[in-house]
């Protein structure tokens, strides 16, 4: 199963993947609370205490992104699905040594819908791309301050992808002419790699690397439709190739016990989004390449959380974060049509029982408005510029449920 969310977090990155690190500003990379760390910190799982930690969780967004464009007096407003971004984790104990577990996420998904033939219809009408990640775990403890974790990263997903071929082009009932490619069942592979160190009862520092994955499609359907007679054979409905990269990214944090009660934590987070550098589909029609450049730019997201327990059953936790926009001046595509964010965030954790704790996580992520543009779009020999000023806005709200024994 592969679930689609809204993109917000540089490019199409959904940071969604654990309800108490989302609850902390998505801080994780050194914390050692849950089975979340499969994925924050795969060498925090032999720190656990409990012989068995079980997390699962869902997240619902609502986004929504404005463009308008003043000289022409054209204005648009997306109408994206609710995203539904899923995590779970699995953490047991070998021995004292060694942990081993799973984790299945998807941290990367894009949901956008904009009304059919609005003033960037060729561009993008609406795009959904979908990535799952399952990650088998092993970590081990050199002693009792030292700890490493490894784990391979199977990622299976798929795309589907609608824009008009031109700014005019209709068939001779006044429709517009567009193309839809689709490819399902897309994998790859890539790892998570990951460094604990607790020098004291204080505080602990984690480094965490995942590693970039390249998406290839092959032979998937393009489908063109309302094609003018006199250019169907040009268009016939045919296979395409593309490649679509799943950036790297590397994490370093820190998390200092202030008491026994409250726990603060830091992480800075390096993406390496520099590795796209364009979204190409190759037509196996004759059709030949379509070349749409994106020149993304590596980017840092800051994030800083508290935790507090409150009493025995109640953990309370905030945190923010500041995310760096990888698009650069002239690529604002409206896929992706963002600036820098910052994310306000909130969340609690109550125990039903000793082995049983319900986790609960909010988001509010706010864009700065901006004035941007699409310089790169070729038609017929002739590059055009498609600019206008953009908006948009992120609430999340997740559940999750964690169970420890």
């Amino acid at each position: 199963m592969c679930v689609a969310s809204s993109a917000f977090a540089g490019g199409y990155r959904v940071a969604l993947q654990g309800q108490k690190a989302l609850g902390m500003g998505h801080t994780g990379v050194a914390m050692t609370d849950s089975s979340e760390v499969v994925f924050f910190n795969p060498a925090g799982m032999v720190f656990l205490e409990n012989e068995m930690d079980i997390t699962g969780g869902v997240t619902f967004i609502d986004s929504v992104a404005k463009y308008q464009n003043q000289d022409t007096n054209t204005s648009a407003e997306t109408d994206n699905p609710i995203g539904t971004p899923i995590n779970f984790y699995l953490s047991k104990k070998y021995d004292e040594k060694i942990s081993y577990g799973v984790g299945i996420y998807t941290p990367y998904g894009n949901s956008v819908e904009w009304p059919t033939d609005w003033a960037g219809s060729h561009l993008v009408n609406n795009i959904e791309l979908k990535a799952i990640y399952i990650q088998p775990t092993i970590s081990y403890k050199f002693n009792d301050k030292y700890s490493i974790g490894f784990g391979p990263t199977y990622v299976v997903g798929g795309v589907e992808f609608n824009r008009n071929l031109s700014t005019a082009l209709v068939d001779e009932n006044g429709d517009r002419s567009n193309v839809n490619i689709k490819a399902t069942g897309v994998d790859a592979w890539g790892y998570n790699i990951g460094f604990m160190a607790k020098p004291s009862e204080k505080y602990s520092i984690g480094i965490s690397y995942r590693s970039q994955v390249d998406m290839q499609a092959r032979g998937e359907e393009a489908d063109f439709r309302n094609i003018p007679a006199s250019l169907q054979s040009t268009f016939p409905d045919t296979t395409f190739d593309a490649d679509l990269i799943l950036p790297a990214e590397l994490t370093i944090g820190i998390a200092y016990n202030l008491s026994t009660e409250t726990v603060l934590a830091f992480d800075i987070n390096r993406t390496y989004w520099g590795a796209y550098k364009s979204l190409d589909v190759y037509f196996n029609n004759g059709a030949g390449l379509s070349s749409n450049p994106r020149n993304y730019k590596d980017v840092n997201i800051y994030r800083i959380g508290i935790q507090h327990q409150l009493n025995e059953k109640t953990v309370l936790r905030g945190g923010a974060y500041f995310d760096e926009s990888p698009i650069q001046d002239g690529y604002f595509a409206p896929e992706t049509p963002r600036n820098d964010s910052k994310g306000l965030t909130a969340g609690a954790s109550y125990s039903l029982s000793q082995t049983l704790e319900l986790d609960f996580s909010f988001l509010y992520l706010m864009f700065s408005e901006f004035n941007g543009s699409y310089d790169y779009y070729d038609q017929s020999g002739t590059t055009i510029s498609f600019a206008g000023d953009y908006k948009s806005r992120v609430l999340a709200v997740g559940f999750g449920l964690n169970y420890k024994y």
